[in-house]
């Protein structure tokens, strides 16, 4: 009778644990969270921005003309990143802009100024093709950006704030920066920037019957809105 009792209620105790095993429901194994904002792809932008900085005379005599030369200046800008497994980005980027950044410097000989006697410098556009090192933390890009840097320059002689001989080259040079972007979206990109340009000098000859060279240096900041593809 014992022996029946016991294997009834062993038989009663696996039922029950089938019944409860059948009751239980499989949970949807947790949500995989979609990866953050991925950098990688190219882009167009607009920018715009404000520039100072020198303008400097050097020449076989002894004359100087320095100048504190500033402006805005506002223009294009494309390119491309790419991010790496490690959020690492690397891109290439390239600008051209329009200038508005000049500025007088009074020229002196033996230093001595000479009256009424100028240098107007002038950077008509600039450009720059540069490469660019970042860190994504997801839809922020901090970065380093340098490279090369071209300009359409002019220096121009006043006599009494009157034109009266005028020298014109591209230049080249070099520029290094730092900046930030934002991703309000996934295609809208906004930038801000700092750079520091050395643009070369420009080569004369023929000033007097003297030869040398003008100068070109400008720090500026920039701001941009892009589009990424």
């Amino acid at each position: 009778m014992n022996k029946l009792l016991l294997i009834n209620l062993f038989l009663l105790g696996l039922s029950g644990i089938a019944s409860a095993a059948d009751a239980v429901v499989l949970e949807p194994s947790p949500e995989i969270l979609p990866a953050g904002f991925v950098w990688t792809g190219g882009y167009v932008g607009l920018q715009a921005g404000y520039g100072w900085g020198d303008g400097d005379l050097s020449s076989d005599v002894p004359a100087a003309a320095p100048a504190e030369i500033d402006g805005w200046s506002g223009g294009f800008y494309a390119g491309y990143n790419h991010q790496l497994a490690n959020d690492v980005v690397l891109g290439i980027d390239a600008d051209i802009a329009w200038s508005g950044i000049d500025g007088i410097g009074q020229l002196s000989v033996l230093g001595f100024p000479v009256p009424g006697a100028g240098i107007d410098y002038e950077l008509n556009w600039t450009g720059a093709v540069r490469a660019r090192l970042g860190y994504a933390v997801d839809r922020f890009l901090p970065y380093i950006a340098g490279g090369v840097a071209f300009a359409g320059a002019d220096a121009t002689l006043l006599g009494n704030g009157t034109p009266f001989q005028e020298f014109s080259d591209t230049l080249v040079g070099w520029t290094l920066g730092v900046g930030v972007e934002y991703a309000f979206t996934d295609t809208l990109l906004a930038r801000a920037e700092y750079r520091y340009t050395d643009y070369g000098d420009l080569d004369f000859s023929g000033l007097g019957g003297a030869t040398g060279r003008f100068g070109f240096k400008t720090s500026d900041v920039r701001v941009g809105l892009a589009y990424k593809f």
